[in-house]
Formats: structure tokens, sequence, C-alpha cells
């Protein structure tokens, strides 16, 4: 039975992460067990740690009913960020086994020398939004060397999946649709492709999937071309966010720019600390499987609640001035930047690998950055920055 449960904030016509940021802060201390109408109404956690206490706890938290907020407005669900164990269990062990650390070293290398041109090409050209240039072909370079992809589809992937993400933003179902079956076209092709000629499970994700055997039997084959279509996006929306962030805070931070540029040793913690700080996601969702109470609040099975995780790494219960960059924080391993649990996010050596690799080529490809236009806002279930124009000082 649906109950009527008191609104204790909204964010509806307000995307800037400054003002998200300080409806979480008040949250935090007034009730960090929130619910708004927004979205169809969900809960949202801010405080760190009930962030990943959710998070780790996946039989109460489930994420076979809503796993994100606003979900695709077609209702689709995909392996394996919609299902729960042991379903999701074969994708999600498929898709790591090709995300090894010594697999991503590789992917990395490669990504190094076209990272170096592909901010030398921003540099040059006459676009300045870095996000939607730089930021989203980058990420494009990487998600097409983990695939093995053939290296004429990564400006369609940026391309597609950019207009994708877009449309998904806007809630638009029709170019949703037009967009995803694109990506399904190439997902089917992949396959079809590596089931009549398998290569190395340990670098290829289609090969893996098709090789796991739970309970002797192959994956559904759909199911398989689902989880390769949410791959084919999922590494695409999030990178472009980071980047922009991190490229508007050097243009507002010489000094800094300048500290990165002479030290190379110090850019892996900056790095870090830019994932804290500028968390790309506050709308990841769950459901309870049980009636539960969280801070004396009752929550209810069906009704969606959020792992607010940029606020979660802004707790200053946690984070000593939070909304800071402190480059080298002791405590840096606690931020929730990639989740945690069981849907803790499978590619995040890779993504690492990405903000690591975009930092280096921009303080080693100018002496600084100059932002030159107003950032424009993402959406919900994103935070942080679609557009962000900066001039390159050379």
């Amino acid at each position: 039975m649906s109950r009527a449960i008191p609104e204790d904030f909204s964010l509806a016509g307000n995307d800037t992460p400054a003002h998200a940021f300080g409806t979480y802060a008040e949250l935090r201390g007034r009730c960090p067990v929130a619910h708004t109408e927004d979205y169809g109404g969900y809960w949202a956690l801010t405080r760190h740690d009930d962030v990943r206490a959710a998070a780790t706890d996946a039989e109460l938290f489930i994420s076979s009913v809503k796993a994100v907020v606003p979900s695709d407005p077609r209702g689709i669900r995909r392996p394996p960020l919609n299902f729960d164990a042991p379903r999701h269990t074969p994708f999600r062990r498929a898709l790591a086994r090709t995300l090894s650390r010594n697999r991503v070293e590789q992917i990395v290398a490669q990504l190094r020398p076209r990272a170096r041109e592909l901010f030398a090409d921003f540099a040059a050209g006459k676009d300045r939004d870095i996000a939607k240039t730089f930021g989203t072909l980058l990420p494009a370079y990487a998600a097409s060397f983990w695939l093995n992809l053939d290296p004429e589809r990564v400006e369609w992937l940026a391309t597609t999946a950019t207009a994708w993400v877009d449309a998904w933003r806007r809630q638009d179902g029709t170019e949703v649709g037009r967009r995803s079956e694109e990506m399904y076209g190439v997902a089917r092709w992949l396959v079809a492709d590596r089931a009549a000629h398998p290569q190395d499970a340990k670098l290829d994700p289609a090969s893996s999937l098709l090789g796991e055997r739970p309970g002797g039997e192959p994956l559904d084959h759909e199911l398989v071309v689902g989880a390769l279509r949410q791959s084919l996006v999922v590494g695409m929306v999030a990178p472009p966010l980071l980047i922009g962030a991190m490229a508007g805070h050097l243009a507002g931070d010489r000094e800094l720019h300048g500290v990165l540029r002479a030290d190379p040793t110090a850019r892996p913690a900056a790095a870090e600390e830019f994932i804290r700080l500028f968390t790309p996601y506050r709308g990841f969702a769950r459901t309870v499987s049980r009636p539960t109470r969280i801070r004396g609040t009752e929550i209810r099975p069906g009704e969606p609640v959020t792992l607010v995780y940029a606020a979660a790494n802004r707790d200053p219960e946690v984070f000593e001035n939070p909304d800071e960059f402190i480059p080298g924080r002791p405590n840096i391993d606690q931020h929730l930047g990639f989740g945690k649990g069981r849907h803790q996010c499978v590619g995040m050596h890779l993504a690492r690998g990405v903000i690591n690799v975009a930092l280096e080529a921009i303080v080693e490809g100018c002496t600084g950055l100059e932002l030159v236009g107003e950032p424009v806002p993402t959406r919900m279930p994103e935070l942080g920055y679609q557009s962000v124009e900066v001039a390159v000082v050379s």
C-alpha cells in the first residue's frame, strides 16, 4: 500500500553542481535519509556511512527493481547493472576477467600516445568544449581498445554514445531507442563474430561472455548482446564529465597546473582527488528487499533509494574540508567514486587509467587553461558539467 511521504527536498529546475552540493550538505545535517517527488519520487542517502552500508549490503539493497533514477525511458533491463546475484555474477565475472590490472596497463599504454595527439588536436582546433571533444574521444578510444573494435568505429562510438546520453538526459524515448539500436547492431555483430572466431577470453569481453557456462549452460544470447551494448556506453558517460571538471578546475588554479606539469609523481594522487571531488553520479539506485529503517526512517520495497556517491564523497565526517581540492589526502582510499560492493564499477581500473592519461595530456600539452564560457550542467542521474569551454595557454 502506498503512503503519503513528506517532500524533504527538490533539485528540480536547478542542475548546477553548487546547488546540488549545497542541498546535500544541508540534508546531511537535517535529514540524511531524505525524500523527494522529483522523477516520480525517491529516497536519497547523503552520509558516507549510510551510502557505503547500502552499497555493500546486496541482500537488502537490490538492483533488479530500480538501478538508476531516472531509468531508461523504455524500461529495458540489462546485465549486470540491473541484475542481482546470482544472475548478475557470470556477467560481471566475464567482464572483470578482461579488466585485470595487466590488461588495463596494456590498454593505457595504447591510449597514452593517442591522448597526446587528441589534446594537441583540441589545442589547435576551433571547438573550445573540452568535455565534448577531447573528453569524449579519449574514452571512446579506451572502450574501442578494450572491446577490440575496429579503429574506424571510434568516432562513430563517440558520436552515437554522446547522442544517446543527451537523449537519455532529456528522457526522449524515441531518440534513445534510435541511438540504442545503432549500438545494439554493433553488439550483435561482436557476438556473431566472436562466436565464429573466438578470441582470448582474458583480452576480449565478447569472447569472455560467450565462454561463461553457469550451471553448465551458456549465457542467454540476447543478454550477452545487452551486456555488450551497456559496455559500449557505460564508459562514455562519466569520463567526459570528469575531464571537463578537471579542465575547469585547472583553469581556475594555474598554480596547481604548474605543479602537476613539473612533477609527474604528483599526478596520480591529484587524479584520485579529482575523482572524489567531482564524482559524476548522484542517482545510482536500489530498492530494499524487505521493509527497513535507516536512521529511524521507514523505507518499503519498491521505493527507489539513491546512493548519492557525490554527496558521500563530500561528507565532512570523513573528509576534512570536503569541498576543497587537497592532493595527497591521507584517507583518499575511502572515497566512493566507483561505488562499493557487488556493483562497484567493474571498469574502475580502466576509468582511473583514462582519467590519469587525460590529466597527463592536459598538463603536459599546455602551460595553462582559461575558462572562456559558462559551463553547462548535466542532469540527473549525473552531476557536473556536460559542456566546459576552455582556451589553451601555450
